[in-house]
């Protein structure tokens, strides 16, 4: 099984494929990357492109998606809940199951504790992936934990 794993943001997205047969493989992470001086329709569209190719490259059986739960300010939750809907357009296109969670759920599932920090994550990460060094940037690592959770959680 394969799950695309996705942090949502408009100035960065991060994602990760994670691949599951009897161990976890990290088949691919990184972030989609858009730039504050393209308009906001432009960066959606690069973001929902991008998303797309990810899909078509790997083929995953899920899309797993972090939640807005929370935000402190509301000029950044509008333009992150813009991004995480031209993700799920992608997924609905490919008629592609979407699972999310909140980023409490995410830390839990991955190290046992809902308020643990990034490098906690990425160490535990990095251990279960099998990876040489930490997962990196913190959107790419995020997405890779959303996926993970996805497995854990038994979808």
């Amino acid at each position: 099984m394969i799950i695309l794993g996705i942090d949502p943001g408009t100035a960065s997205t991060g994602y990760g494929v994670v691949k599951k047969s009897r161990t976890f493989e990290c088949l691919e992470y990184n972030v989609i990357r858009t730039y504050p001086s393209s308009n906001p329709g432009e960066r959606l569209r690069q973001i929902n492109n991008e998303v797309t190719k990810i899909i078509k490259k790997h083929k995953p059986d899920v899309l797993a998606i972090e939640n807005i739960y929370f935000f402190k300010n509301l000029k950044t939750a509008m333009p992150v809940s813009q991004a995480k809907g031209v993700i799920l357009l992608a997924a609905a296109k490919k008629k592609l199951p979407v699972r999310e969670f909140s980023p409490l759920e995410v830390k839990l599932a991955v190290t046992g504790y809902g308020r643990a920090d990034k490098k906690v994550v990425q160490e535990v990460l990095q251990k279960m992936l099998k990876l040489k060094e930490l997962p990196k940037p913190d959107d790419a690592a995020d997405a890779l934990a959303v996926a993970i959770t996805c497995f854990l959680k038994k979808i």
